[in-house]
């Protein structure tokens, strides 16, 4: 156990806050605690983790607005990370509402996309105890190959480790070959992330991402017993209750109370906020803050604590475009307004994001916590007017009118056309 400092003897974290003397779970010692990352985080780093943490809460109270009685699960990384390879094909106003959304400010386009690539390599195999897998693809229509600028797609090799291929949109094959990426990336749990590929879609930028850690001090099964659990309209529910009593971090966010429990080697964690009493917990949603949550997160301390929480699983879906736009990056959403010049320099001016999509997995239980996420950006190609071509080589008529009112002035057919 880690030592115990002064913040409270201990807490019960569920419908209230109070002291227990419940017997401690029997568990097996916890594994080598990670204290220090690998190397020191670079400025270029420091500043993308910055702006993923203030993407975040953003990104959560964007979607709770539409969402205040539903539970909600989103992956802001892997959000940022499916719009920071989309970004990288944006140019003017388009790319400068995106990098401003994601939080990168004023940023240079080549430190954003170093930094990415410096970050993936970082949470890649930080704690080997805890399965965490970053994967993006890029996989484009085989008719739009062409107009693609062979620069875009390097960066998104060298900078997101993004695979994927030119593909016939219009064959079933090519929805088997991304879904079956899409299993594969998140170990089964999204075994999907699109039905469909409509005709003005001609890229498609996924990330996925998948987490699997067990609990450094795991909950013991046998304490888990059906309980109380008030829903936001003040209904009572039975859920299944998880039980542990032992060490975490014990926090406050403006007064509610923060725990974080630790998976593997302490490198990932899961923060519970509890609302205030009486607050609903869309109240918190609306008043996060990113300077109040690394407020919060500078008050943890190591504590003895009496935690009762519920075991969950979770499936979420939804469609970002509304979200992203009223966040601060319409104009990548506007058809003949949107420029990917950068994606493509003859036609980047008809690109345009039909659409963002994010799907998650969550399920939380007495061993650890098992997590997946999909984010696809769906790049469509504003319609072009098919050129008709018509022959008046026959017989014909014709007829003049007043076309607000309809009334017709003249009508004539032509058998023989002549000129004088």
């Amino acid at each position: 156990m880690r030592p115990t400092r002064p913040f409270a003897a201990c807490a019960i974290v569920a419908l209230t806050v109070a002291c227990s003397d419940a017997p401690s779970s029997p568990k097996e010692a916890s594994p080598k605690e990670i204290t220090t990352l690998p190397r020191t985080l670079t400025v270029g780093e420091q500043r993308v983790v910055s702006a993923a943490n203030a993407f975040a809460p953003t990104l959560l109270g964007a979607i709770n607005r539409t969402q205040r009685g539903d539970n909600v699960f989103v992956s802001p990384l892997s959000a940022s990370m499916a719009l920071g390879m989309t970004m990288n094909g944006a140019a003017g106003t388009t790319f400068d509402e995106m990098r401003i959304t994601l939080g990168f400010g004023t940023m240079e386009r080549a430190d954003i996309i170093r930094s990415y690539r410096d970050l993936i390599a970082l949470l890649r195999g930080l704690d080997s105890r805890v399965d965490f897998r970053i994967a993006n693809s890029i996989w484009y229509r085989d008719t739009f190959s062409a107009a693609i600028e062979p620069t875009f797609l390097s960066e998104a090799k060298q900078y997101f480790d993004a695979g994927g291929a030119a593909l016939n949109f219009g064959s079933p094959s090519a929805l088997t070959t991304i879904n079956g990426w899409v299993k594969q990336s998140t170990n089964g749990k999204i075994d999907k992330i699109i039905d469909s590929i409509s005709s003005e879609i001609v890229m498609l930028l996924i990330n996925a991402i998948y987490f699997k850690g067990d609990w450094r001090d795991a909950f013991d099964p046998t304490l888990t017993k059906s309980a109380p659990f008030t829903t936001l309209d003040g209904a009572k529910i039975s859920v299944p209750m998880m039980a542990r009593i032992g060490s975490a971090r014990l926090g406050r966010l403006d007064g509610r109370v923060v725990v974080e429990l630790g998976y593997g080697g302490d490198a990932f964690v899961m923060d519970v906020v509890l609302p205030r009493d009486g607050e609903n917990v869309n109240t918190l949603v609306e008043s996060l803050t990113p300077p109040a949550w690394t407020t919060a997160m500078a008050t943890l301390v190591t504590a003895d604590v009496d935690l009762t929480m519920p075991k969950f699983k979770l499936e979420w879906e939804k469609t970002l475009n509304n979200e992203l736009s009223a966040m601060g990056m319409p104009t990548a959403f506007l058809e003949r307004r949107a420029d990917f010049t950068r994606l493509s320099s003859s036609m980047g001016r008809e690109l345009y994001i039909s659409y963002v999509k994010q799907k998650t997995f969550v399920d939380v239980n007495e061993v650890g916590t098992e997590a997946a996420a999909v984010t696809v950006v769906g790049v469509g190609i504003t319609s072009v007017p098919v050129r008709t071509v018509v022959r008046v080589d026959r017989p014909f008529l014709f007829v003049i009118r007043e076309r607000l009112s309809g009334t017709i002035l003249f009508m004539g057919k032509i058998v023989r056309p002549t000129s004088g």
